[in-house]
């Protein structure tokens, strides 16, 4: 901690939070001695570019790193260009104040940006660290009183993970970039999630699909029908799913099952139906089932993508919303624990909304959770406050009120009564035959009133229904109204999910759940994964780098390995270990990660790297080049190669879609027909970004054919000769809007069908087609408010600026609703709203942002503050440095080694 001497009694006292929705919640909590200031999360890091790097230690080998490994693994800090200007105002507020608060998150991450703002503040005024973990009125009041240091050790543990996620991806991501393709990024965390996916596309890969039948009676008693199953034939078990492997698709060896094929289901289902059914076994078995605990940030994230079908990233981003208003606690946890005042909350909510009988006798109580990689943890997420607010009370809508509401219900179930039910089976004989039927209902529906689990599984879903059968006793008879033979076939493992990812990731303690939700936005962004739906598919990039790192650098993307560097960086933070002293035993030595790269690069043949083969298709090789994924064979003694769209996943290519893909590259598709006008060949292709019509062929005449893609959702085989020239003819001419003169048009975009009229974008909606939309249609999607994509929309807007003319509006932003005029965007003051501000407040809003213009004054008049007034003319900083210098910033600060 920096020294601190002691102030008057005069002055603000500043508190510095992340972010300024935070800042705007906590406000209303302090009184007008305190001024809340954002910091707009971390002020520094290690330099993003070469830029970035300050001349004095440019030519020094490790400055690309941005971390000295050969001094104490000292850092090179940065202040960004875009936080230069947020330091600065807290260097003024902080000028003016007689005590600092900072008051950032309560996880490794927070304490560090504490830790950064008091290098670079260097306050000599009283300083304390303030924590919470939800914003109430009760909490944040506490959190003052209850002050303490910055934890120096939470500080090292989060300096060493960014080091060493420095150090991985800066060592390993340039070995890529010579072997495969120049762009490729590895990373500590990344890589592995990476490694998880492709390892489960080659399980599909080598999975063989196994057809199994059985037979499926549809029965009657007492006027109730109810389904069964064939279960046994002459005493031996029926094979269903559970029999065979899920790895392979086969017969589990040694099972001892019948396995029915077509033949012999259809010739029973026959035989049967006439014999005589009746009851041979009834059991009735109560079961009870006990609600989940409340949620930390992995099973947030899980049930969010199942019931919500939110990515992990946008759960976050959410979450925070939530958690900086003021809803709920912090959403960054790995405790299933909840204080007393949390259960009396959800006790007392129990007993309003449901009931007594709804009320567990005593208090549940879960532990705090201790998983592998478990971050800091204070409580489980849940509402905020003593009392909980009651969705439907909060005010809030859309994607924040549907998670307000599934956190509100889990932490509320957590405390209610177990569900009661009655489990019913019963076995039916008839003939040589054993059949089997089910029933469950539930008896009282304790915590499931409020919640139920999600499941990824639709099976498993479909199994939590209620299912009713008949009073039924042994040696009753049954009626059997339908008999048919059933097929069936074996599933290949399924492709991870962003929930079932995370789970995965979260039982191998790989990485952290705060991180998640940007390791898996970082892979889907860099192109190693896409979805399709909710599976995460792997390109053949994915399966080209998970190759190499798998094949020359194992260790580094072996879960074990990155397992155990989370619990060491864990044992860092609770000062176990050195943290300088664990970073050169990963970086070097001869079996360090540097000595590893340039060992490994020798032995790595870049045209190896570059290709793979798949299972079951030797004849093919395939490979990722610069423009993408391709696949080559040899035909009649020559080499031939095509590209393989992006859409198509590796484990789905087969031989005959490999052969068509070469056929096309070689014949040329066959044509649909000619172009009416030209005479030219129209073709449906397949290129790298899909499926697409081309009128005539490739020649030095014409290189560039025309071309267009076909509409999201439509298959190559639907397109006829009348389509295909439909859509060549885009984007097509509606007609001419009557109030400018103007063309109106349809088109087929990135987005999918559109219409456009002078710049104006319009989507065309699902369900409509580009082919059959009218100009009346057209206009009438022109004349509704435009909900576009990319560009905002403006709330309001107010008029012209009288001294540039540019436009003032108000906008709706990720904190909060602001005025933008220009380049200018600034925030609405406290107690404004969209409907209230004027056109006057605008512009005094707009200037007092306005950068400054001249000597001395602001843009739109408005004189420069002396407190604001630069050292040294920002006309005549020729340099990034020499701006901030000019601001009274520092640009670029190293840590200083440990003594």
């Amino acid at each position: 901690m920096a020294k601190k001497t002691e102030a008057s009694s005069d002055g603000i006292k500043l508190v510095i939070v992340e972010s300024p929705t935070k800042a705007k919640t906590i406000r209303k909590f302090l009184g007008r001695d305190y001024v809340v200031e954002s910091c707009m999360g971390h002020i520094r890091d290690l330099p993003q570019s070469a830029k970035d790097i300050p001349e004095k230690v440019k030519k020094e080998k490790w400055a690309q790193l941005g971390v000295n490994v050969d001094h104490n693994f000292e850092p090179l800090y940065c202040i960004p260009k875009d936080k230069v200007k947020v330091v600065k105002n807290l260097k003024d507020k902080l000028a003016d104040a007689s005590e600092l608060y900072l008051a950032t998150d309560e996880d490794r991450e927070g304490e560090s940006i504490s830790w950064h703002l008091l290098e670079v503040l260097k306050p000599r005024v009283p300083t304390k660290r303030m924590v919470f973990h939800e914003i109430t009125k009760d909490a944040i009041q506490k959190a003052l009183k209850d002050t303490r240091e910055i934890d120096i050790n939470l500080v090292r543990a989060q300096e060493a993970r960014r080091v060493l996620d420095r150090l991985v991806g800066y060592t390993i991501s340039p070995l890529l970039w010579k072997k495969v393709a120049y762009g490729l990024s590895a990373g500590r965390v990344q890589s592995v999630a990476v490694r998880l996916i492709v390892e489960r596309e080659l399980e599909r890969l080598r999975f063989k699909k196994s057809a199994y039948w059985g037979v499926l009676a549809e029965l009657s008693k007492d006027g109730v029908n109810f389904e069964s199953r064939l279960q046994q034939f002459k005493n031996q078990r029926v094979a269903t799913g559970k029999d065979f492997d899920g790895l392979t698709g086969q017969l589990t060896a040694g099972k001892d099952v019948l396995v029915l094929g077509e033949k012999d289901a259809a010739k029973l289902s026959q035989d049967l139906k006439s014999g005589n059914w009746l009851v041979s076994d009834v059991e009735e078995k109560p079961t009870f089932r006990k609600p989940a605990a409340p949620f930390i940030t992995s099973t947030l994230q899980q049930e969010a993508n199942r019931k919500l079908g939110l990515s992990s990233r946008e759960t976050m981003q959410v979450a925070q919303k939530l958690y900086e208003q003021g809803f709920i606690t912090y959403m960054r946890t790995d405790s299933t624990f909840l204080s007393n005042e949390a259960i009396t909350a959800s006790r007392d909510a129990i007993q309003t909304k449901y009931g007594k009988e709804y009320l567990t006798p005593q208090p549940r109580t879960y532990a705090a959770k201790k998983v592998k990689g478990a971050q800091e943890a204070h409580e489980a997420i849940r509402p905020a406050g003593n009392n909980f607010m009651d969705p439907d009370e909060t005010g809030l809508t859309g994607t924040q009120f549907r998670l307000y509401d599934m956190i509100w219900k889990r932490t509320i179930a957590s405390q209610m009564v177990d569900a009661r039910q009655k489990q019913v089976s019963a076995k039916i004989s008839v003939g040589d035959a054993l059949f089997a039927a089910s029933g469950m209902t539930i008896e009282f529906p304790g915590f499931l009133r409020a919640y139920v689990e999600g499941s990824d599984d639709p099976e498993a879903d479909l199994a939590e229904r209620e299912v009713r059968l008949p009073a039924l006793k042994v040696k009753d008879a049954v009626k059997c109204t339908k008999l048919d033979p059933t097929s069936h076939e074996t599933k290949p493992p399924a492709r991870y999910t962003e929930a079932s990812l995370v789970q995965t990731m979260e039982k191998e303690g790989i990485g952290r759940p705060s991180t998640y939700a940007s390791v898996i936005g970082t892979i889907i962004d860099r192109g190693y994964v896409r979805k399709n739906g909710t599976a995460l598919v792997p390109t053949f990039t994915a399966m080209i780098v998970s190759k190499l790192l798998s094949n020359y650098l194992s260790e580094f993307v072996d879960l074990g390995f990155t397992s155990e560097m989370e619990q060491s960086l864990d044992n860092i933070a609770d000062g176990e270990l050195d943290w300088e002293s664990y970073l050169a035993s990963i970086y070097k030595g001869p079996k360090g990660l540097r000595a590893r790269v340039e060992s490994q690069e020798e032995k790595i043949n870049p045209d190896e790297a570059r290709t793979m083969t798949l299972e079951g298709m030797d004849k093919y090789k395939f490979h990722v080049g610069r423009y993408g994924a391709y696949l080559s064979t040899t035909r009649d003694g020559e080499d031939v190669s095509a590209s393989v769209p992006d859409n198509e996943s590796p484990a789905d290519i087969t031989p005959e879609i490999a052969e068509k893909l070469i056929d096309q590259k070689i014949n040329g598709a066959d044509a649909l027909g000619k172009d009416p006008k030209t005479g030219e060949p129209i073709y449906v292709l397949s290129g790298r970004y899909g499926p697409y019509v081309q009128m005539g062929d490739v020649s030095p005449e014409n290189d560039k054919p025309k071309r267009a893609s076909l509409p999201p959702g439509t298959q190559p085989e639907q397109v006829d000769l009348n389509m295909a020239l439909e859509l060549l003819s885009l984007p097509k001419t509606l007609g001419t809007h009557p109030g400018t003169g103007k063309e109106i048009k349809a088109g087929l975009g990135r987005f999918g069908p559109f219409i456009v009229h002078d710049g104006d974008y319009r989507s065309i909606p699902k369900g409509e087609s580009i082919f059959t939309i009218t100009f009346e249609r057209a206009m009438e999607m022109l004349s509704q408010p435009k909900k576009g994509r990319g560009k905002a929309v403006a709330l309001k807007d107010l008029g012209a600026h009288p001294d540039t003319g540019d436009a003032i509006q108000v906008f709706n932003g990720p904190y909060g609703p602001y005025i933008k005029s220009g380049k200018v965007n600034a925030s609405l003051p406290e107690g404004a709203t969209p409907e209230t501000v004027t056109l006057e407040q605008a512009i005094a809003l707009i200037n007092e942002k306005a950068p400054a213009k001249g000597k001395g004054k602001a843009k739109g008049g408005a004189k420069a503050t002396k407190s604001a007034a630069p050292k040294k003319s920002l006309k005549k900083a020729e340099t990034a440095k020499d701006k901030a210098e000019a601001l009274g910033v520092k640009k670029v600060v190293t840590r200083k080694s440990k003594k």
